[in-house]
């Protein structure tokens, strides 16, 4: 039987320290490495409730699986597994079943940025504590949840406007030549969409001769990305540059641009840009489809459980623990590369 909330508040100053002496170990700031495998002192088991936004594409898959590995029986936890299915209310509905289960810490990952004060709130008053993965809540007291884990998705997105700039001008683009870009947004409200969208929004402002042909919801799925590029492509609106906010929705843009007959890539016509950097987008670059792939890294699950060995060691972590990454070119790649890669 789990214990309960006052008796896992009263735990022992031995458990404490062998914890304190792991994170020590394991967390100096951001990691990105594995965590070592400490020896298990528990006297029970620590039970976190994950909220994810769903399974749309394969970064999500991956974050998904990050966190099933890391907080498994064997390491001393229990994972309590939501799929939100991309809906605000179902997350909000799982982190209040996670506060009546009184789990010892609740980790999710937010659909939107905005709406989560309430819920929050309720949280922190059955003391809980929250950590927030990969995109950010805009809530009025930052104390409602313990730190948050993620990608800087405006500098993902500065990384991919100065590509671009840079790329042009190897080419030889002209700065009056017109250069057309179709924008293949993610889910509105999300930090993903936000920061990226700025971003290319600011890129195209300080370029004159850069403009958006369209801005179209591609809700960071395939099915949906390559349904509102093929209608502008039917509307016999051909851009020079497609700017998808994730892998999948680039797979769906390079589906439409094929059965329109008009090439893409390195040697193709459209310039295509996207971010994640997932195998099946990563590949895609490889073979010349994709032009830039700008990563976003999903294995946070060993960075979330070094947050919570800090918290039960009675540490503050830092509020905010940006992942570094990189960006791709079709020249980058191999299919060791690929191989070797984790997600």
């Amino acid at each position: 039987m789990r214990m309960g909330r006052s008796e896992r508040e009263s735990r022992t100053a031995g458990r404490v320290a062998a914890l304190a002496a792991s994170a020590a170990l394991l967390l100096t700031g951001c990691i990105r490495q594995e965590l070592p495998q400490a020896e298990e002192t528990r006297e029970d088991i620590l039970v976190v409730g994950f909220s994810e936004v769903g399974a749309e594409s394969d970064w999500r898959v991956a974050n998904t699986e990050s966190m099933r590995h890391t907080f498994t029986e064997e390491k001393g936890y229990e994972l309590l597994f939501d799929d939100a299915k991309q809906k605000q209310g179902n997350q909000i509905k799982a982190i209040r079943n996670y506060i009546l289960q009184e789990v010892d810490y609740i980790v999710f990952a937010p659909v939107v940025e905005d709406g989560w004060d309430e819920v929050l709130k309720e949280a922190k008053e059955a003391k809980v504590p929250v950590i927030v993965v990969d995109r950010m809540v805009q809530v009025e007291d930052e104390s409602l949840f313990a730190a948050w884990v993620g990608s800087d998705f405006h500098q993902e997105g500065k990384v991919a406007v100065e590509w671009l700039e840079r790329y042009l001008e190897e080419k030889g683009r002209s700065e009056e030549a017109d250069v057309s870009i179709l924008h293949v947004q993610g889910t509105i409200g999300s930090s993903a969409q936000i920061g990226r969208t700025e971003e290319l929004v600011a890129g195209v402002a300080a370029h004159p001769n850069w403009r958006i042909l369209d801005q179209v919801p591609g809700e960071f799925t395939q099915a949906k990305s390559y349904e509102v590029v093929a209608e502008v492509l039917e509307r016999g609106e051909v851009p020079d540059v497609i700017y998808c906010e994730n892998d999948v929705s680039a797979l769906g843009a390079l589906q439409a641009l094929d059965e329109a007959g008009i090439s893409h890539g390195v040697e193709g016509d459209v310039i295509v840009i996207t971010f994640d950097a997932a195998r099946a987008g990563l590949t895609a670059c490889m073979d010349g489809q994709i032009n830039l792939e700008v990563e976003c890294n999903p294995l946070h699950g060993p960075r979330v459980e070094a947050i919570i060995r800090q918290l039960e060691a009675g540490e503050t972590p830092e509020k905010y623990c940006y992942v570094e990454e990189t960006y791709f070119e079709p020249g980058d790649l191999t299919e060791e590369l690929i191989a070797a890669r984790e997600y």
